[in-house]
């Protein structure tokens, strides 16, 4: 398949750590979509659904399994219907568009290794990561104490460092930004998912060369 049509489209709202909806779970959340696509589309044969293909990274506790599936049954979906759950961060967005996050440009090819994944991150890595760090850090939400020392000298972050951390990215991801290609404004969680999107049509010859983020 070389071409990809968005026929409908529908999103749950964006939560925050901790928030308002973080006593509801990923699946119930993934259902209300499905459920009201379902509705509003009801003269399509649902039992020919191909697959339900959902992205959830990050994932513990009673999300630590196939979301995709529970919420299409959730949905009420047909039980012939399938549904595969993506949890590799960088990869989830990968896969979803049809990309193997194992075969890379950049980083050699490993077993286990997200190689492709991994290449995409890197046009992040200094307007994503790398700031972010730093911003933690002279704000002072990260300090010595977040921190603990090991045995040979390792410096890692401790509970209450990985809490906070968690808490502002969560924060941080949902914050608006002017895609510079796009030229309109997406949320900074979007990214490698828009990203993986101008990859795959550059490598299926939909564009002349791959576009990448180039932050102002």
């Amino acid at each position: 398949m070389s071409q990809a049509f968005i026929c409908a489209a529908l999103r749950t709202p964006f939560g925050r750590y901790a928030g308002a909806l973080s006593a509801l779970r990923a699946d119930d959340l993934a259902a209300l979509p499905i459920a009201a696509l379902r509705d509003r589309h009801a003269g399509i044969d649902w039992n020919a659904v191909d697959d339900v293909i959902l992205g959830c990274a990050n994932q513990a506790g009673e999300d630590n399994r196939n979301v995709a599936r529970m919420a299409l049954l959730l949905a009420g979906l047909p039980d012939v219907v399938p549904g595969a759950t993506v949890n590799r961060l960088c990869g989830s967005g990968l896969e979803a568009v049809g990309l193997d996050p194992q075969l890379g440009f950049l980083h050699a090819v490993r077993p286990g290794r997200a190689a492709l994944a991994l290449d995409l991150q890197e046009e992040f890595r200094s307007v994503l990561a790398d700031r972010f760090a730093l911003t933690l850090i002279n704000r002072g939400q990260l300090t010595a104490r977040d921190f603990d020392e090991r045995e040979g000298g390792a410096v890692m972050l401790n509970e209450a460092g990985r809490r906070a951390l968690v808490t502002a990215w969560q924060e941080r991801k949902q914050e608006e930004i002017t895609h510079p290609t796009l030229e309109t404004k997406v949320p900074l969680a979007a990214l490698p998912f828009i990203q993986a999107r101008i990859l795959a049509r550059t490598l299926r010859g939909d564009l002349e060369g791959y576009l990448p983020y180039l932050a102002k």
